[in-house]
């Protein structure tokens, strides 16, 4: 019956998210078992609270799928006996003892999560789109001077910034093997912070965080939206490490200013080192990633596919990755022949069908709607007639193209400074200028429209 509770746990795995299986479900041990009731023990008294109020149902449902039965489950507190030669584990505490297997390296944990040795500055593929982001990582990995003692990363899901934050401590690590480095999702801080509470270990919570600290990576810091307690012991835990010089890496899919519910002394201490953002890959960025990829899966693609799927694969490298699996996968199990049109296939498959939004379509839109002549967005003149269309036409490029900086600028007759700049200034005033907001709001749809 043991063995039926560790095949329950492996099914169970797959259905919360990885934090939460090795917080909750991971320490529960199979007791014993008599007719159809199962006695299953949690590590302390409220971690037992716990899962029998969020994931008891998940646990009967499997169980009874496991005995094809209704069975009954009862609960307890049965603490894991501590090794001789070492401590137990419990959520919260820092990782669990295991046997080590004679001349096979163990792998190292960091924090609440394991760095993943393949995320590494090597191969990271830098493009226009993250260089100014890699190269912060790798100066602050590098050690020496260091003006910022904070680095921000800004991305949307599956641009690379976790890539950069694994790169960071994977780095320091193999200059400094001794480098104490803590690696985590504000959730698992979130998690640790209330089982420390709740225990009555908070004192050893924050020694670990604030004084047994090098550097810390935090990932996915908009989680701690609306958690204020957690944001207030997270301030004072950020002070500690400022105030020692240590190194701090924080990434996030949102800016801080715009998580809702974030306090302003925390978001402005998430903005006080250096901020970074990272945005969709280019073409020839996309180009080399899927060059790449496609070696480390052994895929030999002709130029012709490569630079096909770079043309129609444009929103993130998780879904290059998914288009050359899926190459993989038909010339392994159908030994189909990697042609453009199984290239199509896979296309068809991943991508939407709809229309590709260009600078020109973007700009015949503009100057029909502010009633300008075409030619003016490349003129010099500094009149707001031609600026003010001039920006907003820069701005729409850069939301609805994968245009790089310097085509978009080329097409104005301008540095790719300037289309920086524009971009910016009009990301600020949609924010407070309510008829430009409107103007953007009418723009986008018409774009949105051309797609469809």
């Amino acid at each position: 019956m043991k063995a039926a509770w560790e095949k329950v746990k492996q099914q169970i795995k797959f259905q919360l998210p990885k934090n939460t299986y090795s917080l909750w479900i991971d320490p529960i041990t199979y007791i014993e078992s008599e007719d159809l009731r199962v006695s299953l023990g949690c590590p302390n008294k409220f971690s037992c609270n716990w899962v029998m109020e969020n994931y008891f149902d998940i646990i009967y449902d499997n169980l009874r799928k496991e005995y094809n039965s209704d069975i009954e489950i009862l609960l307890k507190v049965e603490p894991l006996k501590k090794k001789k030669n070492g401590p137990f584990y419990s959520p919260g505490s820092e990782q669990p003892e295991q046997l080590r297997l004679p001349n096979i390296p163990v792998k190292k944990r960091y924090g609440s999560l394991y760095l993943n040795k393949d995320f590494v500055f090597d191969r990271f593929i830098v493009g226009s789109s993250n260089e100014f982001a890699y190269s912060a990582s790798k100066s602050i990995s590098l050690g020496g001077s260091w003006n910022y003692h904070s680095l921000l990363m800004l991305a949307k899901t599956g641009l690379g910034k976790s890539h950069l934050s694994h790169a960071v401590g994977n780095a320091i690590i193999k200059q400094k093997p001794q480098t104490r480095i803590l690696y985590l999702t504000a959730e698992d801080f979130t998690n640790e912070m209330i089982f420390s509470l709740k225990n009555k270990r908070i004192e050893e919570f924050k020694t670990k965080y604030r004084k047994s600290c090098d550097v810390l990576l935090l990932e996915e810091i908009h989680f701690l939206s609306g958690k204020e307690k957690t944001q207030v012991e997270l301030g004072y835990t950020l002070d500690a490490l400022t105030n020692s010089n240590k190194k701090i890496i924080y990434t996030s899919s949102l800016p801080p200013k715009d998580i809702p519910r974030m306090s302003k002394s925390l978001s402005s201490r998430f903005t006080s080192g250096l901020v970074t953002t990272i945005s969709s890959p280019d073409f020839e960025t996309r180009v080399k990633i899927l060059q790449q990829k496609a070696r480390e899966q052994n895929l030999k693609l002709s130029k012709e596919i490569i630079y096909f799927l770079a043309k129609n694969l444009k929103k993130d490298i998780r879904q290059m990755e998914s288009a050359l699996q899926f190459l993989k996968a038909k010339t392994e199990f159908l030994h189909a022949r990697i042609d453009i049109a199984l290239a199509k296939d896979v296309i068809n498959c991943l991508v939407s069908r709809e229309a590709s939004i260009t600078s020109e379509n973007i700009k015949e839109l503009v100057t029909k709607y502010y009633k300008i002549e075409p030619d003016m967005l490349r003129s010099r003149s500094r009149k707001k007639i031609y600026t003010y269309p001039r920006n907003i036409y820069i701005y729409l490029c850069r939301s609805h193209t994968n245009e790089t900086l310097q085509k978009i600028a080329q097409s104005i007759n301008r540095s790719h400074s300037t289309v920086l700049y524009a971009t910016e200034l009009i990301e600020n005033k949609i924010k407070t200028d309510k008829k430009m907001r409107h103007q953007i709001t009418f723009l986008n749809q018409k774009i949105e429209d051309m797609k469809s």
